[in-house]
């Protein structure tokens, strides 16, 4: 039996956006047997695959160090896979491949396209063209080990189902208004919209719109609940009590307000419309969301700015870079928001 093993071990987006390509794969080759080979914090987001396994990782402890490569790289060579995709690319995955290739398995890994990306992120001379998207970068592993997809035949699922214990913590929730997704945070602060802007696109669409705040760790919770504590149509997701149930509810909205990161794609794998905000890194990077229309990524302004992208991940702030993303206008993300959900016909799963 053909046994595909899948590497990528992070992070939440990255891994995120493999999901449209796993659909496309299983439609194709339904009988293939899948691995995933990631950490456990993840595994919520392939809960829709019911045949695939969930190989977890864990680098502090079982697989640490190179002695933890060679016995990660043992125990998956017990699963014996036919096909190995790495979609990660990194020093763990470089040490993963070369030892698969000296075992004979038949591999094949994400070409990240560094040397086009330098282009697009270095200051001077740059060359301001798209990347490939990741999720086509991923198609083309698959493409390269012979199993032909083709991701413009894509389907995606109906929302997930709601359950018990969610609809008894949104209890009293209108269910007869659009539900907004906001995840004003992000992994560095060069991708984060200025929250006393996001404040007011908040503050102006609960009055109509139900909200629901997405953050993670005792910071961004902090800052959520003052949001939710002041608006009356506005609620904190990390109430919700897991990750499971956070996507339950992200796969029914109508819409999702994201920076340059994790909730964008998870919202995205769902048909749900996503507005991104952008502020030191590009959607030229080709880390947009699944689909995502160019009316909907809000960019911070090159021609005051013109060193955007500097990095793939926004960690480069340089001097005078510091307020970039207040060249969005919190006024043109409310229109644009207001836009989507005029034509929304996201339905949900209640």
């Amino acid at each position: 039996m053909t046994h595909i093993l899948i590497l990528r071990f992070s992070s939440m987006g990255d891994v995120a956006m493999t999901v449209p390509v796993l659909r496309c794969l299983i439609k194709k080759y339904p009988n293939s047997k899948i691995t995933i080979v990631s950490k456990a914090i993840y595994k919520p987001i392939f809960r829709e695959f019911e045949n695939i396994r969930f190989f977890k990782v864990d680098f502090k402890f079982k697989y640490k160090g190179l002695r933890g490569l060679f016995s990660l790289f043992n125990d998956l060579k017990n699963l014996r896979p036919t096909h190995i995709a790495d979609l990660h690319s990194v020093l763990r995955t470089d040490v993963l491949y070369g030892l698969f290739k000296m075992a004979f398995f038949k591999i094949k890994r994400v070409n990240k396209q560094r040397r086009d990306r330098k282009k697009l992120f270095r200051s001077k001379n740059k060359i301001f063209k798209p990347l490939t998207p990741v999720q086509f970068r991923y198609s083309e592993v698959f493409n390269r080990l012979g199993f032909n997809i083709d991701l413009t035949s894509h389907i995606f699922p109906d929302p997930l189902n709601i359950g018990e214990e969610i609809r008894q913590k949104i209890n009293g929730l209108s269910n007869n208004v659009k539900w907004i997704g906001v995840a004003p945070f992000a992994s560095y602060n060069g991708k984060i919209y200025p929250l006393d802007l996001m404040q007011k696109v908040v503050s102006f669409l609960q009055r109509n719109h139900q909200i629901f705040l997405f953050g993670q760790g005792e910071y961004e919770t902090n800052k959520l609940e003052v949001w939710s504590n002041a608006y009356k149509n506005v609620f904190s997701g990390h109430t919700l009590g897991s990750f499971n149930n956070e996507l339950e509810i992200i796969s029914n909205l109508d819409l999702m307000i994201s920076m340059d990161s994790a909730n964008g794609h998870l919202a995205a794998n769902y048909n749900v419309p996503v507005i991104t905000l952008w502020g030191l890194t590009h959607p030229f990077g080709g880390f947009a969301p699944f689909l995502s229309t160019q009316e909907n990524m809000l960019v911070s302004n090159r021609e005051r700015y013109p060193k955007i992208p500097t990095s793939a991940y926004g960690k480069k702030i340089p001097r005078g870079y510091e307020n970039v993303m207040r060249t969005i206008d919190y006024k043109e993300v409310i229109v644009s928001c207001l836009n989507v959900l005029e034509k929304s016909t996201h339905h949900r799963n209640l």
